[in-house]
C-alpha cells in the first residue's frame, strides 16, 4: 500500500493548537530523548498534585521500575479534590446518559462529594489500603465513583467488564484475592437487560474470600440479596444521614498519602491460552501519563467535552474516561448502551445533542457504521466536532477516509493511536496541529517513548522493512508486572529482546520515520516466502466499495506453506457473492501484488469481536486450520458468530 497520501494539519486547527507546529514539536522530542527520567520528572513536577516530593525520577531494575521514589500521592485527589481548588468545583466532570435516555450531569464538586461518602461506607465496612475491591457494573456514574472511592483510600481496584461471565468473574476475584465486589443488579445494551448480580452469586458460590458484596440499584429488576453479605449501595449510603455529624465528616473523607508506586489497579487481559493476566498499574507514573496524553493527543483545552466511547471494563475506559481526563479537569461524556440503538444514528445524536468537540473510538466501531451508509451522520449537526481519535487496533486507510470526510468534514485532525493494555496510556500518535497525518499510520512516537523496530535478533530493521516493534527504556505508565507472577511478566515481555519491552506486534517505519503498526506477531503470514501483512490486506479489501469489514489469516497450503484466507461482510447492497468473490481476488492483486491476491474468500455476516470489538483472528485461524474452536472466548460478544463460521465451514 503506497504511503504517499500525506495530510497537512488544518489551517485553523494548527493556529490554535497546543504545540505549534513540526519543529515546536521535534524540540520537545529530542529534548525528551536527551534524558527521559528528567524530562519526566519535570513534568511530573509540574502537572501533579503531591503531599510529598519524589527524590528519584527512575528507579530502573530491568525488567522493574519505580518512578517518581519516595514520592507521596493519590490518583482520586489529583483528579477531583485539586480541581475545587482551580475554579473548576461547578464545571461538569461527568454528562452521562443511560441506554433508555435517562441522564445526569455530574460537577466536580458533587463528584468530590459522592466519591467521598463511598470512600467513607467502604471505610465503614472495615476496608483499608492495600485491599482488593472488583468491581463489575455496567456503565453508569457509579463505576467511575467506586473506582475513585477505591483509589481515595488505597484500595487495589479491578474492574471487570460487565459482560463476562460467572466463571471469567470468579477467576478474576480468585487471582486477586479480592475481598469485595462492586455490582448492580444489572445494565441496559440494545434494549434488554444484562443481569449482574445472579453472575456475581454463581461466581462466589463457595468461595470463602469475599465479605461483602455491594449492589447498586440500575434496572430495578427482583434481585436477591444474601444476609450478612450483601447490601443496596443505597441503604449504605442512608446509614451515613443517619447522624448529621457522620454526614458531615463522610462528605470530605479524606484521600490517602500513597507511595508513588502504589498499586492503583490490576486489569485483566486474556492470553490465546492459560489463564487472564492480571496487569499491574501503580499510582504516579500511570496518573501522568494518562494526563500528559490528554494534552498532546487530544490538544485538550478547559472547554472541550470530550468523549471516549469504550467500556469502562477495558484499558481505554480506565485511561481515557477516568483517570486521563479527569486528571486533566476536562468535561467527560460517558454512554451506557450500544452504538446501534435504538438506531444507528445513536452516537451522532450524542455528539449533537452534547456538543461533543473531541470523539475517540475504534476501528471497529467505525467500520459498523460505514456499514449502514452515510445517511445517520448526516441526519445530525456535528459541527461541535474538532478532533476525531481511533483506538483498539490499526485503522485501515479506506475507513480512516471515511471518518475524516463524512464525519469531520475534512476539518478535524484524527489521532491514530497506538498503545496496549500494558503500556497504560498512549505511545505512538500523532500531536494534532503539528505532525502532519498518513491514513493508517500512528505517525511518531510521543515525547520521551523510545521505540523501535528490530529483527528476531533485536538488531533495528531500517527503514520500510518489517519487524517487531519493541520500547527501549521504561516509561511511566509501564505495566509493572503481572499479579502474582512476575515469572510470565519477564517472560511474556522482556525476554524477547533483552533490556526492552516486547510489544508482540509488528511494524514498520517509512522514509520520514512514521510507525505503521501491522498488527500481532501472530497476524504475519508468510507465503511463497513472502511476509504479508494481514492488516495490509484487509485495507486492500475494505477499500473496495462492497466491502464493511474483512478479517484475514494464513491457512495451511501443502505448495506455499500459508494460503491467504478472507473472511468479508459487505455493505448493504445487491452483490453476486459469486462474481464478488473473483473480483476481490483481482482487486487485492492489483493494490498489493498477484502473491497477496486471496486463495479463499468466505462472505460471512458477522465476524468474531471481543466485548471491546476487536477481531478475534486467532479463532478464525482455528476454523481454517483445526476446523474447530478451542481457545479462550471469555472475551467473545457474540459466541452464535463462532458457530455459523463452523458451520458454514463444514458445509463447504
Amino acid at each position: 500500500m503506497s504511503d504517499s497520501k500525506v495530510y497537512s494539519p488544518g489551517s485553523e486547527f494548527a493556529k490554535n493548537a497546543q504545540i505549534q507546529g513540526m519543529s515546536a514539536y521535534r524540540e520537545i522530542q529530542e529534548h525528551a530523548a536527551s534524558d527521559p527520567a528528567k524530562f519526566w520528572a519535570e513534568l511530573a513536577s509540574r502537572e501533579l498534585t503531591w503531599f510529598e516530593p519524589f527524590h528519584q525520577p527512575l528507579d530502573w531494575q530491568p525488567p522493574f521500575a519505580k518512578w517518581f521514589v519516595g514520592g507521596k500521592i493519590n490518583a482520586c485527589y489529583n483528579c477531583v479534590d485539586r480541581h475545587l481548588l482551580a475554579g473548576r468545583a461547578d464545571k461538569p466532570a461527568l454528562i452521562w446518559e443511560g441506554e433508555p435516555g435517562d441522564e445526569r450531569v455530574i460537577t466536580y464538586r458533587e463528584l468530590h462529594r459522592l466519591v467521598s461518602r463511598f470512600a467513607t461506607v467502604l471505610q465503614n465496612l472495615g476496608y483499608k489500603t492495600g485491599d482488593r475491591a472488583v468491581i463489575y457494573m455496567p456503565m453508569v456514574p457509579e463505576l467511575p465513583i467506586a473506582m475513585l472511592a477505591c483509589a481515595r483510600l488505597g484500595i487495589i481496584h479491578s474492574v471487570v467488564f460487565g459482560g463476562f461471565s460467572a466463571e471469567a468473574l470468579r477467576a478474576r476475584i480468585e487471582d486477586l484475592d479480592a475481598s469485595i465486589v462492586i455490582t448492580a443488579d444489572g445494565g441496559w445494551r440494545r434494549g434488554k437487560e444484562v443481569r449482574l448480580k445472579p453472575a456475581v452469586d454463581t461466581a462466589l458460590h463457595d468461595l470463602l474470600g469475599v465479605k461483602h458484596v455491594i449492589v447498586y440499584r440500575r434496572t430495578g429488576s427482583a434481585t436477591e440479596l444474601k444476609d450478612g453479605r450483601d447490601f443496596w449501595w443505597h441503604d449504605l449510603e442512608r446509614h451515613l444521614d443517619d447522624h448529621a455529624s457522620v454526614a458531615q465528616a463522610a462528605e470530605h473523607c479524606e484521600a490517602k498519602d500513597l507511595d508513588s508506586e502504589h498499586p492503583l489497579y490490576v486489569l485483566y487481559t486474556s492470553g490465546t491460552t492459560g489463564k487472564p493476566k492480571g496487569i499491574l498499574h501503580t499510582t504516579a507514573g500511570y496518573l501522568l501519563q494518562t494526563l500528559m496524553t490528554m494534552k498532546w493527543v487530544f490538544d485538550l483545552r478547559d472547554e472541550d467535552i470530550f468523549w471516549c466511547t469504550a467500556d469502562i471494563g477495558w484499558v481505554t475506559g480506565h485511561s481515557y474516561i477516568v483517570y486521563g481526563p479527569l486528571a486533566a479537569g476536562a468535561t467527560v461524556v460517558m454512554y451506557e448502551g450500544a452504538p446501534d440503538y435504538p438506531d444507528f444514528g445513536r452516537f451522532w445524536q450524542i455528539v449533537e445533542k452534547r456538543k461533543v468537540s473531541i470523539f475517540y473510538t475504534s476501528p471497529t466501531a467505525i467500520r459498523a457504521l460505514i456499514r449502514q451508509g452515510d445517511r445517520w451522520p448526516e441526519a445530525h449537526d456535528l459541527s461541535s466536532l474538532r478532533l476525531l481519535g481511533s483506538v483498539g487496533e490499526p485503522i485501515n486507510p479506506a475507513a480512516w477516509e471515511w471518518y475524516h470526510n463524512v464525519i469531520g468534514k475534512q476539518r478535524c485532525p484524527i489521532v491514530d493511536t497506538w498503545w496496549q493494555t500494558e503500556t497504560g496510556s498512549i505511545m505512538i500518535a500523532p500531536a494534532p496541529g503539528a505532525v502532519p497525518l498518513k491514513p493508517g499510520s500512528a505517525t511518531l512516537p510521543l515525547p520521551g517513548i523510545l521505540a523501535d523496530i528490530v529483527d528476531s535478533k533485536g538488531e533495528p530493521v531500517g527503514n520500510n522493512r518489517e519487524g517487531y516493534l519493541i520500547v527501549r527504556h521504561p516509561w511511566p505508565s509501564m505495566v509493572r508486572n503481572v499479579w502474582g507472577d512476575p515469572k510470565r511478566f519477564v517472560e511474556q515481555y522482556w525476554s524477547r529482546v533483552p533490556g526492552s519491552y516486547f510489544t508482540g506486534d509488528a511494524a514498520r517505519r517509512d522514509d520520514d520515520g512514521y510507525f505503521w503498526v501491522l498488527g500481532r506477531v501472530d497476524d504475519v503470514m508468510n507465503v511463497s516466502g513472502h511476509r504479508l501483512s494481514t492488516m495490509e490486506i484487509e485495507s486492500a479489501l475494505v477499500h473496495h466499495p462492497a466491502v464493511a469489514e474483512a478479517a484475514v489469516v494464513g491457512k495451511p497450503h501443502e505448495i506455499t506453506g500459508q494460503a491467504v484466507c478472507a473472511f468479508v461482510t459487505l455493505k448493504q447492497g445487491d452483490w453476486s457473492r459469486e462474481k464478488l468473490g473473483d473480483e476481490l481476488r483481482q482487486w487485492v492483486g492489483r493494490e498489493i501484488g498477484a502473491f497477496a491476491r486471496p486463495e479463499e474468500i468466505r462472505f460471512t455476516d458477522g465476524l468474531p469481536k471481543t466485548r471491546s470489538g476487536k477481531i478475534m483472528r486467532r479463532l478464525l485461524r482455528e476454523i481454517v486450520t483445526t476446523h474447530a474452536v478451542t481457545g479462550d472466548v471469555t472475551t467473545l460478544e457474540d459466541l452464535t458468530v463462532i458457530a455459523k463460521l463452523s458451520a458454514q465451514h463444514d458445509e463447504e
